[in-house]
């Protein structure tokens, strides 16, 4: 017996542990071994991490496709596994450290720190993998990997050697985002732009041999003591006679030439524009273009570094003051700067601007372009078959749109920098000699092996001493601990993600798993890391497995709150996915996501939304109660093609058309349309409309199409509950068990007659458990899709579907036309047809009663005074005359259009103003056009009531 209230903090791990006993997710399940297989890589999330509501939107999706998928009948392997997350790892652990006041990382040393963090791991990593499974997260954790366990680990190891052999990993001196605080690069993505407050200083750069200046303009005096060139437009016709002539630093007596080059932006500044390379992107690339040197002027903490700075001094003539500025910050070397050249008159002018400063994501220092020697993979040689992949369709990115943004980052995309200066993560497989020579290998024998051969090789070492090392174990030890020294920086966190979708699959082993699941089906990401992920994840899997890594890409967008603002802790308005479970249940949550999930368009979630759909299961739990009630039980022998009730063949054929619209809204990644198709169907058909038309039938006499209808109304609730299943997996999957007269695999022997009990969690539960006569009740996760080919009935649906529309029309009508609910009025119906005059005559009850008509009537034509209704070419005419003062509701409804084009009228100036537009938050512009397209709609709607009026004259 299903119980009075559904409660989803009771059921939930209940649930779960059923379907983990069960092995519900496992791929590769004996009765599938000829199925088609369907996989899906999880995004790996930080080891460190915390559910947030991104994540819970990314899963949701994905495990939408795979329950959808495994109900098909593949053969599903969604991929489990979270990332070592380098940089966010350690600096988890070094706080713990300092919390406890024991030994800093550097104070014990590389090996005791690592040792520390994977006891950290074994204790705290595993916060998201319970996590994601509150929300129903159907992954095969049997499966699941770690970006740093030893397979993984040894992949990665193979690529960096094969790719460094093949000239497509290498050395090389650039400018790195670089954090001071943490002494490490970092990636973009780890770089948080923030808009700050400051200065703009024009500073005059006095030309050699006259007593002319060029002013540059700069929010960064202190880069200063790095210029090696001035750059101005080559078509600035007030700047370009200084090309080609030289200017004096201030400060430090560098001559640097004033150059030609479009960077320098006449409408900008002052139009000339000071030169850094060291210490500027840009301006990296502009003194590529000219050959100019390249000038550190910071050490790893951004201190000022000038003693002993060979670029610094060479060919400089220093003022006595830089010698104060050694070691010192930058804010405090700005400050020096600035006075002493607002003291020679060398600052022209000072403006207050706002401009974006990059601070690190994980310190919350200010970031330094920062000038060191990393390592590179060739990622232009490495974009050339992952672009040409996508332009032949071989992966396709849903919405198409992002295609355009991943051509735009690979057509341009730089040298990526692989290197961190941390110890969490994997050491670079690199050992350097005495002389400098690098040596890469997969191990630090191999590394032994080719370091001895090289040194033999150019006579360094002899060849007996070279014999000794390797068959001594204590001589190899001692040569490899003194004369060669491995690399001490680890590969970015991406590196290793980049190899995900083939890795997880055993790579490079050539397993089972990788020949079944690769290439991989589908991956469900966001936009923000297809630079960082989803483009580095096609040149690997192109480059090492010959094939694209996925078929589909589909791009999910943001979850924002309900103002449409981007959460924040600093705002104060995240959502806590944890705390909406808690409260409304993961059903709730799941459905609210994938049914606001449009392509293209963020979300803007609030409670009130997920309360909402917690009514909604709500509503789906009360109808299989009243089912179960009315005696609405399964019949293995119903088969609705042969009903012979019109109620019954229309509520089969609305069931066929609502599958068919889930199955092809989900294939086609339209989550919210498949979302909305079952809410509609659910809510609307079977509940409001279906078991309201059948409850005669249901409390009526015992016959022939009270046993159809009841067969019916449980062959339909089925159909429900697999549909809704990968969308709501946990409310359906209770209901497909306690509905059933059948023993349940969800619990022992603490369930009886179907009614759960806390009791019930002691006894595992198995995929399906035998019943007396032989029958069973399997998972529903593990159920097959409705599959409902050859169900329609256009008769059916044209009967019913006709008095659906008729009620709906009129109830709409007496809304519109401000009518008391307890007005009862006649019907007339105008010109209809012998079939729609039977058709109403056999329905009248129902009419009268779901649309609180009195008479039903016909009529050639319509009475005056009447509101004429349009049903499916059909007219029904509500006389209205002594029923409502229609003057009055026409003076109310005109007062009414007159406020929405007040309301239009005010939102169209708003945002016919560009200052507004340019200037306004996002939200605050799209808020606006919501209100725009809620007030065009309460318009229309007002114009067609004021229409029915006008016929009522």
């Amino acid at each position: 017996m299903i119980e009075n209230r559904y409660q989803p903090g009771e059921a939930e791990s209940r649930i779960y542990d059923a379907w983990e006993a069960a092995g519900a997710f496992c791929a590769g399940r004996p009765e599938r071994a000829n199925a088609p297989p369907y996989c899906i890589v999880i995004p790996p999330p930080n080891v460190t991490g915390s559910l947030h509501m991104g994540h819970a939107l990314n899963n949701t999706l994905q495990d939408i496709l795979c329950r959808f998928e495994r109900m098909r009948g593949k053969d599903v392997l969604w991929q489990p596994g979270t990332d070592h997350a380098g940089i966010a790892t350690q600096a988890v652990v070094e706080r713990l450290l300092a919390e406890r006041k024991e030994p800093s990382s550097r104070e014990m040393g590389r090996e005791a720190f690592i040792k520390r963090v994977w006891e950290w791991k074994a204790v705290s990593g595993g916060t998201i993998t319970s996590q994601l499974k509150r929300l129903g997260a159907s992954c095969d954790w049997s499966r699941e990997r770690f970006t740093m366990d030893e397979g993984l680990s040894r992949a990665v190891m193979k690529v960096f050697v094969a790719l460094y052999r093949e000239g497509l990993i290498y050395k090389d001196k650039r400018l790195v985002n670089w954090d001071p605080k943490l002494k490490t690069a970092i990636s973009d993505l780890e770089v948080q732009q923030i808009e700050t407050k400051g200065q703009l200083w024009y500073i005059k750069y006095p030309i050699e041999n006259s007593d002319e200046f060029v002013v540059v303009a700069t929010t960064r005096p202190e880069t200063m003591l790095g210029d090696v060139a001035v750059a101005v437009h080559p078509q600035n016709e007030r700047l370009k006679h200084l090309i080609g002539k030289t200017a004096i630093l201030p400060l430090v007596g560098r001559r640097i030439p004033i150059i030609a080059d479009d960077y320098a932006d006449p409408e900008k500044g002052s139009g000339a524009v000071k030169i850094t390379p060291a210490h500027d992107f840009n301006d990296f690339e502009v003194g590529r273009r000219h050959d100019l040197p390249l000038v550190n002027v910071f050490d790893d903490e951004a201190r000022l570094t000038l003693k002993n700075n060979e670029s610094f001094l060479t060919d400089t003539h220093p003022e006595p003051l830089l010698d104060t500025l050694e070691g010192k910050s930058r804010e405090f070397a700005r400050k020096v700067i600035v006075e002493n050249l607002e003291s020679r008159g060398l600052i022209e002018k000072v403006e207050a601007t706002a401009h974006v400063v990059p601070h690190g994501d994980r310190s919350g220092a200010v970031l330094e372009p920062y000038l060191t020697d990393q390592w590179y993979v060739d990622a232009k040689t490495l974009a050339q078959p992952a672009m040409a992949a996508v332009r032949e369709r071989k992966t396709v990115f849903v919405p198409p749109q992002w295609e355009a943004t991943f051509f735009n980052w690979m057509e341009n995309i730089q040298p990526w920098c692989i290197s961190r200066q941390i110890w969490w993560g994997h050491q670079i497989p690199a050992w350097y000699g005495p002389d400098g020579k690098i040596f890469v290998a997969e191990s630090e024998d191999e590394a032994v092996a080719d370091a001895l051969a090289n040194y033999v090789e150019i006579g360094e070492i002899a060849a007996k001493q070279r014999q000794k090392i390797a068959v001594d174990a204590e001589s190899r030890d001692r040569f490899a601990r003194e004369y060669i020294r491995r690399d001490e920086d680890v590969l970015d966190t991406w590196f290793s993600s980049a190899l995900w979708p083939f890795s997880t699959l055993g790579w490079p082993d050539q397993t089972p798993e990788l020949k079944r699941f690769y290439p991989t089906s589908t991956l469900v990401t966001g936009f923000d890391i297809i630079f960082f992920w989803v483009a580095r994840m096609m040149m690997m899997g192109l480059h090492f497995m010959k094939q694209v890594p996925f078929n589909d890409v589909y791009i999910h967008a943001l979850v924002r709150d309900e103002r449409g603002q981007k959460m924040s802790k600093s705002k104060g308005n995240v959502i806590d996915p944890l705390a909406v479970i808690d409260e409304y249940g993961a059903d709730a949550l799941r459905f609210t996501l994938a049914a606001m999930a449009a392509q293209g368009r963020d979300i803007k979630l609030s409670a009130q939304r997920v309360e909402g759909y917690r009514n909604f299961a709500t509503k789906l739990w009360n109808a299989a109660r009243f089912a179960e009630i009315n005696g609405c039980a399964r019949d293995d022998s119903f088969d609705p093609r042969q009903s012979k009730e019109v109620l019954n063949r229309w509520i089969a054929h609305e069931t066929a058309s609502t599958a068919r619209q889930v199955t092809a809204a989900i294939e086609a990644y339209k989550f919210n349309d498949a979302a909305g198709a079952l809410y509609r169907f659910v809510w609307n058909v079977y509940c409001d409309w279906y078991l309201e038309l059948i409850k005669p039938v249901l409390t009526g006499p015992d016959s022939a199409a009270k046993n159809e209808t009841r067969a019916a109304a449980a062959w339909a609730l089925d159909q429900i509950l697999k549909l809704l299943h990968p969308f709501m997996p946990f409310v359906t999957e209770e209901l497909w068990q306690v509905a059933s007269n059948l023993p349940s695999p969800l619990v022992g022997e603490g369930r009886e007659g179907g009614r759960s009990s806390a009791v019930a969690r002691s006894t595992p539960p198995s995929p399906s458990l035998p019943h007396k006569g032989g029958e069973s009740r399997g998972l529903l996760a593990l159920s097959e899709w409705p599959s409902l080919e050859g169900i329609s009935d256009a008769t059916a649906e044209a009967e019913i579907g006709w008095v659906i529309d008729l009620v709906t029309a009129i109830r709409s009508a007496r809304v519109e036309m401000n009518i008391p609910p307890a007005t009862s009025l006649p019907l007339v119906l105008a010109g209809a047809s012998p079939e729609i005059a039977s058709r109403a005559r056999h329905w009248a009850e129902f009419i009268r009663r779901l649309a609180r008509v009195g008479e039903i009537s016909f009529a050639d034509v319509p009475p005056n005074g009447a509101v004429q209704l349009v049903v499916r070419g059909d007219i029904a005419a509500l006389p209205l005359r002594g029923v409502i003062d229609l003057a009055a509701e026409r003076a109310r409804l005109a007062k009414e259009m007159e406020k929405c084009d007040a309301d239009i009228a005010r939102v169209e100036a708003k945002l016919g103003n560009p200052n507004f537009v340019a200037r306004a938050p996002e939200e605050v512009v799209e808020e606006e056009k919501e209100k725009r397209e809620e007030a065009q709609l309460r318009k229309a709607k007002i114009a067609e009531a004021l229409q029915r009026l006008e016929g009522a004259a």
